[in-house]
């Protein structure tokens, strides 16, 4: 069982280069489907766990791919399969993405219900209701929902989402791209991520235009071909790095981060006492006085309020805030289930509703803790690099599923953290402090 082992209290300081964002490549790959003629090129991609496992979902349509570093080239002239492997598609809810591709392109797809993080129900009936409104059929049965265009494909429709998912805007983009006629989403997610699956699609040839407000306009058109394109930078690694580094820096650039994606993040960190500032190419901190915020209110919403994908980690900095914190969540219902490791290393927080109550400790201990999801696992490793002793993060698993060398970037920047596999764990274990 891997575990990282971190001895806290060593400060920050350097320089971080934040990878391609994992919420962004995931669709792009799978728009990556719709390609009928030409080769496509994915550039700063990450290496990460989901990302494997969507390449492979991509890979078993009969999709061709060639990596070379942090590029995939991608050839779906010639697909094979409808079906993705229900196994992949089971490991990760994005995944349910490729549905609007297939559907789009053979005018069928069948897609197994989607696994990943428990943090709460999220069901794909937007994805279903989306792609209904174009003139599909969904039948959900033996864990599978199968979509069908009617005779002459889907055509164009005026969408209005309940609530704006980014998965159902992904999906439901995807399949107007090749729909008759135009179709206009009302309340769509505003997303960065989406916004550049938008570019990759009119870079294919699409014609998408709105992304990045809550109405995206796409007037259908007859094929499309694969594309260069280089992914954005992921705003939840830099917004990780950021909140480490405003409790425990001593002056941290991050590298490739884009203020423009992170400023209900950055608004909280300068309320909280970080010094901020903003350069052309990333964003450089300065810590908090005394490495310990100001107390802060936080609520979790949607794009560009601040993100859930953040919460836990914020949650994590602020045991140790200058007085009571609140931070609220209203996305997931079932978010806050790394309080109980936190509060093994000497957090005080106790939960109302969806709320987190947290009165400020002056310092945190190290202790055995559990990933209990993607983002809690990044929350547990910034909690160790504050606590004192030595700290062992295990369910790494997850921590693999959205961080591109977490251990490594950390110990770039001068933390005192390894990550153990195998036999000689505990002699290794021994070593790092």
């Amino acid at each position: 069982m891997g575990r990282i082992v971190i001895e806290g209290g060593y400060p920050l300081e350097g320089t971080v280069r934040v990878s391609g964002a994992k919420n962004a490549v995931l669709p792009i790959l799978a728009a990556s489907l719709l390609a009928e003629e030409g080769v496509s090129q994915i550039e700063e991609v990450p290496h990460l766990l989901d990302v494997r496992v969507m390449a492979d979902t991509v890979s078993a349509l009969g999709a061709k791919l060639e990596w070379n570093g942090s590029t995939i080239r991608v050839d779906a002239r010639r697909l094979f399969s409808v079906c993705p492997p229900a196994e992949l598609v089971r490991k990760m809810r994005a995944s349910f993405v490729v549905a609007g591709p297939l559907l789009a392109r053979f005018g069928e797809a069948m897609v197994a219900l989607p696994g990943g993080c428990n943090i709460g129900p999220r069901p794909v009936d937007l994805h279903i209701k989306g792609l209904e409104a174009l003139g599909a059929t969904a039948v959900v049965e033996n864990g599978y929902v199968h979509f069908r265009a009617p005779r002459g494909g889907l055509r164009g429709a005026r969408i209005y989402l309940d609530v704006p998912s980014v998965g159902a805007t992904q999906n439901i983009m995807m399949a107007a791209v090749l729909a008759k006629g135009q179709t206009i989403i009302e309340n769509a997610a505003k997303e960065p991520e989406n916004v550049d699956l938008a570019n990759y699609l009119n870079a294919m040839g699409a014609r998408v235009r709105g992304a990045g407000t809550d109405v995206i306009r796409i007037e259908g058109v007859d094929r499309l071909r694969g594309a260069t394109h280089a992914v954005i930078p992921d705003r939840i690694e830099a917004g990780t790095f950021l909140i480490a580094a405003a409790l425990i820096g001593r002056g941290v650039y991050v590298e490739n981060a884009l203020s423009h994606h992170l400023m209900s993040l950055i608004a909280k960190l300068e309320e909280a006492g970080a010094v901020i500032e903003d350069r052309v190419e990333g964003i450089k901190v300065w810590p908090c006085q005394g490495g310990r915020m100001k107390p802060l209110d936080v609520k979790t919403h949607y794009y560009p309020s601040f993100p859930t994908d953040l919460q836990a980690q914020m949650v994590a900095a602020l045991t140790v805030a200058q007085g009571t914190s609140t931070v609220t969540e209203t996305v997931f219902e079932n978010r806050f289930m790394h309080v109980a490791e936190l509060q093994r290393m000497g957090a005080n927080i106790h939960i109302e509703g969806r709320t987190a109550v947290i009165e400020g400790v002056p310092r945190l201990t190290g202790a055995r803790v559990t990933a209990t999801d993607l983002r809690a696992g990044a929350a547990l490793v910034i909690a160790g690099l504050l606590a004192e002793g030595q700290t062992e993060v295990y369910g790494l698993h997850h921590i693999d599923r959205g961080y591109d060398d977490l251990v490594g970037k950390f110990k770039q920047l001068g933390a005192r953290l390894e990550r153990i596999e195998g036999d000689a764990e505990i002699a290794m274990a021994k070593s790092v402090g």
